[in-house]
């Protein structure tokens, strides 16, 4: 990354569009004091929801949609819960090599699942579950985190600008890399020094260094690529609000959450809920889960 340069938000959306018109985060639990508090959310995000953890039903499979940044492992703390209550799990990986192909490669796995499915992503991990999702039959349910929840005909470079104050564009590096199809393009990252306080101030920075080593860069192409289908049109949706996210700003979480109907709970979270908040998002796609009609075991 030693020819890396800083991006704005404008670059970033210039850059994005000019490859899409070429083309046509380690699994670790919350801190005791955190996972208490994690506790009383996970139970008023479950309000309304019977039964046991272990209860006799049979059960859609829950299918994992990581963020630009991370990869499925970022969903580690979250998938333990799910498991734990029974349900199977499908982390997949997604490219964030732009948001056609990213959603090509989650429909192809979509394909390989049988029976209902609850589909949730994280981060732009939403972008490409809307997109992806749309016509799916057997896709029940969405569940959005921290995400974009984009309509069809919009960019997300141009839906981020619409609401002030995320604080991820000035915290991007670019650096030359192919772009989807090949041709000169830039991958995005965050910059060793602003990983923690813009993308999860709320672990441990001990975390933040580990997840900002491993992170996984995203083809500056996605945030230029025009959105398609929106899925949330046609099928139900769950969304979680992070109220201290400083990459995604929670009025636009509000905006997308309102526009889209979801079911929305609101928790004081960074960007990375997945990680400070896990049994509040497990407890979400629980709800979410628990909506879907299945046959009895």
């Amino acid at each position: 990354m030693t020819e890396s340069q800083p991006v704005s938000r404008r670059g970033i959306v210039a850059a994005g569009a000019a490859m899409a018109a070429g083309v046509a985060t380690a699994g670790l639990s919350a801190a005791p004091a955190e996972a208490a508090a994690d506790g009383a959310s996970a139970q008023a995000a479950a309000t309304g929801a019977a039964g046991s953890p272990h209860h006799d039903r049979a059960k859609p499979t829950v299918v994992l949609v990581h963020g630009a940044f991370a990869d499925g492992s970022s969903w580690a703390p979250v998938t333990e819960h799910l498991q734990r209550w029974g349900y199977t799990v499908r982390s997949v990986a997604n490219p964030l090599r732009g948001l056609a192909a990213d959603a090509a490669q989650l429909r192809s796995v979509l394909a390989t699942i049988p029976g209902p499915v609850v589909l949730a992503g994280h981060s732009y991990g939403g972008a490409v579950v809307t997109e992806a999702a749309a016509g799916v039959a057997h896709v029940k349910a969405l569940v959005y985190v921290a995400a974009f929840v984009p309509d069809a005909g919009e960019v997300l470079g141009e839906l981020s600008a619409r609401f002030p104050g995320s604080l991820l564009d000035p915290a991007l590096t670019a650096v030359p890399a192919p772009g989807p199809d090949g041709t000169p393009g830039l991958d995005l990252y965050i910059r060793a020094d602003r990983f923690h306080p813009v993308f999860c101030q709320d672990l441990p920075a001990s975390t933040a260094r580990e997840l900002e080593a491993v992170q996984r860069p995203v083809s500056a192409s996605a945030f230029g690529d025009r959105v398609t289908a929106a899925a949330w049109r046609t099928i139900p949706s769950w969304n979680l609000v992070a109220t201290r996210d400083r990459g995604i700003v929670p009025e636009l979480q509000r905006f997308q959450a309102k526009r889209a109907g979801s079911r929305t709970v609101e928790i004081p979270s960074s960007h990375l809920p997945l990680r400070s908040r896990p049994g509040t998002v497990a407890e979400l796609i629980r709800t979410a889960a628990r909506s879907v009609p299945v046959s009895p075991v």
